[in-house]
């Protein structure tokens, strides 16, 4: 007869995880077991043996799995890998599939290459999202690579699981750009806060508003007043004011409220294609859509085109004046719409004698259009509306 006791037991077993869970109970039942073996035949002892080190084994090993560790790793990327027509102010994104040690995400484990060349630019990270924005526009039609390296590490210390490389190419301008939504102001061909003031005669077609300042802010039109609004033969629409009856107090608040809006919109797009195109002196010039950005004034001493499609932007920043001189057309080709042609200026916005502008005037300071001079777009001032025997046209 084969006799075995616990410790020899213990010794056949030679299973690392039985001695790792609470030994003193097991001991206690395999001491139990082997009392109720004793009393078999010793084939049967040795098969009810067996049968004991096995189960024993087995549940130990299910007990206390190992914990698995996550590799961090690159989710998406906007634009997506291989895109095409993407806008040339674009910047560029990376989404982790946990939160990184932002101090490794840097311009140097994060890259955007032209070819052999290195965009510079400035690198930004934010819960499990890196941004790259290049220093400057993009080259239109031409191919991008990101690139995204392993010396990114989660805040456990362990690297990105691989290298990611991904690639998209340029479109041939930045017309990308969307429109600027004008909000309630898209309802008034003249939009003021302080005044509207007309020399007749001229011929306005579209809605005109004026809020906070009252009807009487109104001159030169001769009005007709009715409930909620006035009328004038030198305006095919509405006029509208503060004090008039209501809906219009509150109609008109929340569209100079949207005015104020869509300028700050203009004024906040990043990355212009175009900075001090001109110096400050744009006339002569055919204007592609895009952005375009100026410090100083801005004159318009001879005509310009604006060309492009019908779906194109044109968003112009200017952080002074925007002067057009007397006789100057502005003309547009290709199908470009006046209603897509924004003109953010922060200071006075002035039309000359007999000039014709076309495009959105979102004007901080106020804008004046000049003896006989005309405007297919809409003029939007957080002050004052000037008119001297114009001709303005909602497009």
């Amino acid at each position: 007869m084969i006799e075995l006791n616990s410790s020899a037991l213990f010794k056949i077993a030679g299973d690392k995880n039985i001695l790792s869970n609470s030994l003193k109970d097991k001991r206690m039942e395999i001491k139990s077991t082997l009392f109720k073996i004793g009393k078999l035949p010793t084939r049967i002892k040795l098969l009810a043996l067996c049968s004991v080190l096995m189960i024993a084994g087995c549940k130990n090993k299910n007990s206390d799995p190992s914990p698995q560790s996550t590799v961090p790793t690159v989710t998406a990327t906007s634009p997506a890998n291989l895109a095409t027509g993407v806008s040339r102010n674009t910047a560029i994104s990376i989404s982790f599939n946990e939160a990184m040690n932002p101090s490794t995400v840097n311009s140097s484990t994060v890259t955007l290459m032209l070819g052999n060349t290195a965009i510079s630019g400035v690198v930004s990270y934010s819960g499990t999202t890196a941004v790259f924005t290049p220093s400057s526009i993009l080259t239109a039609l031409s191919t991008y690579t990101v690139n995204v390296t392993t010396g990114i590490k989660d805040l456990s210390g362990t690297a990105l699981a691989a290298n990611v490389s991904k690639s998209f190419t340029t479109g041939s301008n930045a017309s990308g750009l969307t429109a600027v939504n004008l909000g309630a102001a898209i309802n008034y061909v003249i939009l003021a806060k302080s005044a509207i003031t007309n020399n007749p005669t001229s011929h306005i077609t579209g809605d005109l508003g004026l809020s906070p300042a009252a009807t009487s802010y109104i001159t030169g039109f001769s009005l007709t007043n009715a409930t909620g609004y006035a009328t004038s033969s030198q305006v095919t629409g509405k006029i509208y004011a503060a004090d008039m009856a209501p809906p219009t107090p509150i109609t008109l608040t929340t569209s100079v409220n949207n005015m104020v809006t869509a300028y700050n919109d203009a004024a906040g797009r990043k990355i212009p294609e175009f900075v001090e195109l001109g110096t400050g002196n744009i006339g002569g010039q055919t204007l592609a859509p895009g952005l375009y950005k100026w410090t100083s004034n801005v004159t318009v001493p001879s005509s310009i085109v604006i060309s492009g499609g019908p779906n194109d932007v044109w968003i112009f920043q200017i952080s002074g004046n925007l002067s057009m001189s007397t006789a100057v057309n502005m003309t547009l080709s290709g199908g470009a719409q006046a209603k897509n042609i924004f003109w953010q200026v922060a200071g006075q916005a002035t039309i000359g004698i007999a000039a014709h502008f076309e495009g959105v005037i979102l004007s901080m300071t106020g804008i004046t259009f000049m003896t006989g001079a005309s405007m297919n777009g809409r003029a939007l001032a957080q002050t004052a509306v000037i008119l001297d025997n114009n001709t303005i046209t909602q497009p």
